[in-house]
């Protein structure tokens, strides 16, 4: 059940901003002040990282919950506001540090935690490390859990995986659940242990079990994905629900997704778009992206061009390349927003440049087409080749057909037949032609009349009429295959019923002549008619040439 819209916390908290997890973001919501919680966020010098120890200094009172309000306050009231924290931060600091140096853990984890917010003392991450590493050694499960977040990015210490893992450990053997998670994190990545689902599940699953609504997503996942555990959609669902009702995002997003696809639980677009909507309200730019999907198609929630391109926009904004395209796509057809081919071009770009696939093709039909840039061949060819690279089956078209005319590049029959071919053998029936056309022709491959025929055939029975329609003429000729009319006609008449005009007037010939047909003037008749209202002239000539019945 791999899934790209399926998001994992334990996927990235090793390796990107969410970094390992601190312990008290649960603690900190728990405290029923989100607000607060955002705005100590912000101190942080390092991302969310820091951002959850900021959490923590709430929880644990180091800081005070009273914040100044955002906008403008009564003359002086504000400045006395944040004064009298900014004193009592410090007079908290102070308190710590002499209880610290007196012995107390609880003190000396506290101001670790003031030092790397830098509330009440000059910022340090140095000073931060050393006294975890003063209450950690006493066996203080926190202090423990923070010097190896320390150690995971090497604040205030040389960064270490062995380190990290050595003092997560230390904690969720003490069954310090926060801890138990990061050490279930540090297994599924391979991150100073050896990797392991297994490990992983087991203290992920310690974590889960006494409420971390991170480990209750990150089990979710494992059930989702197999991994360390038998795949259950139902207990994905289980542990997605666990911790999207604690509120934490991620597992919101990953709830909805198991609605909108039918995973786990009954389909339903309704549910997905409620859980997708808490999850974009708090931020998430998976479920932003999603949810500006459920307005762009009316997917349990009234059709409105608006409110998707408002939901691309919030998630293009946090760098979501598939909401860039998508925002892009908005601008380029006027939906939700004032078209505009500049704007459109700005966001396709933004999205091409982060290797979204979709949008580097597009952007190279952009530049094509000088749509919202200057025209600019060369520059087109480089987008197609940068999405043909990844495999996108349509830019490797397009640039196929770039080398067969000499746009963007030096012509050469050798390189679109390359490019052609690729697009060929995964299916697609216009390359197909086009590769055919190159062996009928013998440009950029030797002549062959038999290879020719081998893509006709491999294109018309993907019902392509035209290729149909040259498939029938190689049978009438004898040209790769051997002659013969009834197989001339037989492909002759695939195309016609599709409304191929040529073939239609090629098979009103082959009933006026009986071949590979009865001869049947009145059918050839029918298809001439059909050929000369899409105005063939050698039907018009037919038909001009047949004797009218006299009226009596």
């Amino acid at each position: 059940m791999k899934r790209i819209g399926l998001v994992a916390s334990l996927l990235v908290c090793l390796l990107g901003a969410v970094a390992v997890a601190v312990p008290y973001e649960r603690q900190g919501v728990e405290q029923g002040d989100r607000e607060t919680a955002g705005v100590l966020g912000e101190q942080g010098a390092d991302g969310s990282l820091w951002w959850s120890m900021g959490l923590c200094l709430m929880a644990l009172g180091v800081v005070s919950e009273k914040r100044p309000k955002k906008g403008r306050a009564k003359a002086g009231k504000s400045d006395a506001n944040s004064q009298d924290v900014e004193q009592d931060t410090v007079e908290k600091a102070k308190r710590y540090q002499e209880a610290a140096e007196q012995g107390d853990v609880e003190a000396q984890y506290n101001l670790g935690m003031c030092y790397v917010a830098g509330q009440g003392v000059e910022q340090s991450y140095e000073e931060a490390a050393k006294w975890f590493r003063v209450a950690a050694e006493q066996g203080y499960a926190k202090a423990q859990t923070g010097l190896g977040v320390c150690y995971a990015h090497g604040k205030g210490v040389r960064q270490s995986d062995k380190e990290m893992v050595k003092w997560f450990r230390a904690a969720a053997e003490q069954g310090y659940a926060e801890a138990q998670s990061n050490l279930g994190v540090c297994y599924t990545n391979g991150k100073g242990v050896k990797q392991s689902y297994e490990e992983a599940l087991k203290w992920i699953r310690k974590a889960a079990e006494q409420g971390v609504a991170r480990a209750q997503n990150n089990l979710g996942w494992c059930y989702a994905n197999g991994e360390g555990v038998e795949q259950s959609d139902e207990e994905a669902v289980k542990w997605f629900r666990a911790a999207a009702e604690q509120g934490f995002a991620e597992a919101q997003n990953n709830l909805a997704w198991c609605y909108a696809n039918g995973e786990g639980v009954n389909r339903s677009s309704k549910e997905a778009v409620k859980w997708y909507r808490k999850s974009a309200e708090q931020g998430n730019a998976w479920a932003q992206n999603s949810l500006g999907e459920c307005y762009l198609y009316g997917r349990g929630v009234k059709h409105s061009y608006t409110e998707a391109a408002k939901w691309f926009r919030a998630a293009a904004e946090q760098g979501f390349a598939e909401a860039q395209y998508k925002l892009g796509e908005r601008y380029l057809s006027g939906q939700g927003v004032e078209r505009s081919a500049e704007e459109a071009v700005k966001w396709i770009r933004k999205a091409a440049e982060q290797g979204e696939v979709e949008a580097q093709c597009h952007l190279g039909m952009c530049y094509a087409e000088g749509k919202g840039v200057e025209q600019s061949y060369e520059e087109s060819v480089r987008w197609y080749r940068a999405a043909a690279e990844q495999g996108d089956v349509e830019a490797q078209f397009l640039i196929a057909m770039c080398y067969a005319e000499g746009k963007g590049v030096e012509q050469s029959d050798e390189e679109a037949e390359k490019w052609y071919r690729k697009v060929a053998e995964q299916g697609s029936a216009l390359a197909q032609y086009c590769l055919g056309e190159l062996y009928f022709n013998g440009k950029g491959v030797k002549q062959s009349y038999e290879e020719a025929v081998k893509w006709y055939r491999a294109a018309a029975e993907q019902g392509f009429p035209e290729v149909q329609y040259k498939l029938a003429r190689c049978y009438a000729e004898g040209k790769g295959v051997e002659q013969s009319d009834e197989e001339a006609a037989k492909w002759y008449r695939t195309a016609a019923k599709q409304g191929f005009a040529e073939a239609q007037y090629n098979l009103g010939l082959c009933y006026a002549e009986g071949k590979g047909v009865e001869r049947s003037n009145k059918t050839a008749k029918v298809w001439m008619e059909k050929a000369a209202r899409q105005y063939v002239e050698e039907a018009i000539a037919w038909l001009k040439s047949r004797p009218r019945r006299r009226s009596r």
